[in-house]
């Protein structure tokens, strides 16, 4: 989720990422960016990351890098960027990532952060791999998690789309209609590991429809009957926010086709 900034931290931001962008250089692993998918498992369900490198992802040097078996992006305040590590199948063919189920696990190791899980999105910064779209949001701070966000209004500039707790209906006048979900946001903020611990995520995207399941509960759902729905496939990519000093690991990414695989 991009958030509001003073004056002086947007000027520092866009200094980084001036300077970065004059040496932006691709992750370990993004030259097998055509590389394809392997084969689903007994349940359907195709393996993203091999737990060794960054085979089959594209994301900026510096920012991201496996250690210990896992997928980790870090970055301190003083060299920060809005970037995001991208599944280089769905770069390549994001026609084929329409219907899915999204399966990870992910842990903010640092005390502060802000990152997400972009589907259906676009890449709308070649330089530093920013990418915007339908985003499934993730804070240390636990105010965002759980809650769909349009990140740089790819999606019609709606901001938070679907709030933790609640399920919200976009209909065709693109006027939004929420209703309760049978646990509170309160309630599922206490289900949480906001920092240092893991957290399972399960998102369903099917035709208009979205769930967004974390720990076994699920967080948010919605239906995006407008016409400034993204209903085509998209890029998948695991976000880092700029401006903090943050680090964040994810790993047991797979994804399951709900038309059959591509």
């Amino acid at each position: 989720m991009l958030k509001h900034v003073s004056l002086a931290t947007f000027a520092a931001l866009a200094i980084s990422a001036a300077s970065i962008g004059a040496q932006v250089k691709p992750a370990t692993g993004a030259a097998a960016a055509a590389a394809p998918l392997g084969q689903p498992d007994a349940n359907g369900f195709i393996s993203l990351f091999n737990g060794k490198d960054l085979t089959g992802w594209e994301g900026l040097e510096g920012y991201w890098s496996v250690k210990n078996g896992v997928i980790d992006g870090s970055e301190t305040k003083d060299h920060s960027v809005q970037t995001d590590l991208i599944l280089s199948a769905s770069k390549e063919h994001p026609e084929k990532f329409v219907n899915f189920e999204l399966h990870m696990k992910w842990m903010l190791v640092s005390p502060d952060g802000n990152s997400g899980v972009q589907f259906r999105s676009v890449i709308n910064n070649p330089k530093t791999l920013h990418v915007g779209g339908y985003q499934a949001d993730i804070d240390s701070g636990g105010n965002y998690t759980g809650s769909i966000y349009d990140e740089s209004g790819i999606a019609g500039g709606r901001g938070t789309m679907s709030n933790r707790g609640e399920k919200t209906r976009w209909d065709a006048e693109n006027q939004r209609h929420n209703n309760p979900l049978p646990e509170s946001a309160d309630d599922l903020k206490k289900l949480l590991h906001n920092t240092g611990d893991w957290n399972d995520i399960v998102l369903i995207v099917n035709g208009n429809h979205v769930q967004y399941n974390i720990n076994g509960h699920l967080m948010t759902e919605m239906i995006d009957e407008s016409p400034k729905a993204v209903l085509k496939g998209g890029v998948i990519a695991l976000q880092m926010h700029a401006g903090f000093t943050m680090d964040i690991q994810f790993k047991d990414v797979s994804i399951k086709f709900l038309d059959g695989n591509p």
